[in-house]
C-alpha cells in the first residue's frame, strides 16, 4: 500500500528540470477523475476554479472550511498526489497560514502552493520578511504533520507587474532566494516570460514552476528551457464554464439542441465518477495504464519518451 509519506516523496521526485511535471489544475472530483484517467502523474487544485464552483469570487472569498472540504473530496477520489492551491494562505498572520497548511495536509494534500500577493497592502505584494515568516510557519506545520509536503512559493512580481521592469528580475530572484531559505521547495514566477524564467532557472537551486498560458509556449518548449513543473491555473475551469455558457446561450436564443451533444457519454462519466474498484497498491494498474508505483515514479503516459522526442524536435 502506498503511504502518504511515500506519495509525498514521489511527488517531490516528479519535479525534474527539463522533464517537467505537467499539472492540469482541477476543481472538483469529476475534473480530477478525468485528468487522472488520462495518465496524469499528479493533480493540482485551482483555487479560482473551486471558488467559482461553490459560488464565490476568486481571491480567498471562499470560506477556508469549504476549500479544505473540496481538497478532501478530490484527494479521496484519486490515487495520485494532490497539490492544494491555498492562495495566500487564508490568514493575516503566520499562525493562520500554518493552520491552513495543517488542514489541507490532513485533507490529503502532499503539496501546497502559497502566493505572496497582498491586495490590501500598498505594494500589492507582501514585504519579503513578512512572506518569509508565513512560509516558515507553513514549513513547520507541514513538518509537524509527518509528511514531507512540497511547498511551492508563488512569486507575483510579474503577474502583478510590480516595480520597475528594469529591476523586476532581480527582485524576483531575491524573493525566490529568501523564500527558499524560509522553507519553500520550489519557485513559481507566475506570469513571467521565457527570458525571465530562463534566468531564474539559472539563478536558483530549486525547481521552477511556470504558468502555461493558452496559446503560449507549448509544454515541450518549457521543458527545453529547464523548468521542472508546469501548471495551467484556472484555464481548464474557464474552458468548461465557457462550454456551458456557449451551449446554454445557443439553446436559449435559438431553441436548437445541437450544442448539447456531449463528448463524454453518461456511462463514461458514471465510470469516472464512481468509486475506484480497489485501493491503490504498488502493483495494481490504474485505469488500464501504468501501476501506481510507475505512476508516482513519473512514468505516466505523458512523460519520459514523449519529452525526449519533444525536446529533440526543438520544443515545437
Amino acid at each position: 500500500m502506498t503511504t502518504r509519506r511515500e506519495q509525498a516523496e514521489a511527488f517531490r521526485r516528479l519535479h525534474r528540470p527539463g522533464d517537467p511535471l505537467l499539472l492540469v489544475d482541477v476543481w472538483d472530483v469529476a475534473s480530477a477523475r478525468i485528468v487522472e484517467s488520462l495518465g496524469a502523474a499528479a493533480v493540482a487544485t485551482t483555487g479560482a476554479g473551486i471558488s467559482w464552483s461553490l459560488g464565490a469570487r476568486d481571491g480567498e472569498r471562499l470560506e477556508r472550511r469549504d476549500l479544505v472540504e473540496a481538497v478532501r473530496r478530490i484527494a479521496a477520489a484519486v490515487r495520485v498526489p494532490v497539490d492544494a492551491d491555498i492562495e495566500t494562505g487564508y490568514g493575516t498572520v503566520p499562525g493562520q497560514v500554518a493552520d491552513t497548511v495543517r488542514a489541507v495536509v490532513d485533507a490529503g494534500a502532499v503539496g501546497v502552493t502559497i502566493e505572496d500577493g497582498d491586495d490590501d497592502g500598498p505594494g500589492r505584494l507582501r514585504p519579503v520578511g513578512q512572506q518569509c515568516a508565513r512560509l516558515a510557519a507553513a514549513r513547520r506545520a507541514a513538518d509537524d504533520c509527518g509528511v514531507p509536503v512540497l511547498i511551492n512559493a508563488r512569486v507575483d512580481t510579474y503577474l502583478r507587474t510590480v516595480g520597475d521592469p528594469a529591476t523586476r528580475l532581480a527582485d524576483t530572484v531575491n524573493r525566490a532566494t529568501a523564500y527558499l531559505g524560509a522553507g519553500a521547495d520550489s519557485i513559481f514566477p507566475a506570469g513571467a516570460g521565457v527570458d525571465a524564467v530562463v534566468s531564474l532557472v539559472r539563478a536558483v537551486a530549486a525547481p521552477v514552476n511556470v504558468l502555461a498560458e493558452p496559446g503560449g509556449i507549448p509544454v515541450a518548449g518549457w521543458a527545453a528551457h529547464g523548468v521542472a513543473r508546469i501548471s495551467i491555473g484556472p484555464a481548464l475551469a474557464q474552458l468548461a464554464y465557457a462550454t456551458v455558457h456557449r451551449a446554454a446561450r445557443a439553446l436559449l436564443l435559438t431553441g436548437q439542441t445541437g450544442p448539447l451533444n456531449p463528448s463524454l457519454g453518461r456511462e463514461e462519466l458514471d465510470r469516472l465518477a464512481g468509486p475506484h474498484a480497489a485501493a491503490p497498491t504498488a502493483d495494481r494498474p490504474l485505469a488500464d495504464g501504468p501501476t501506481v508505483a510507475e505512476h508516482l515514479a513519473g512514468d505516466g503516459v505523458y512523460r519520459s519518451q514523449f519529452w525526449a522526442n519533444a525536446v529533440r524536435d526543438g520544443g515545437r
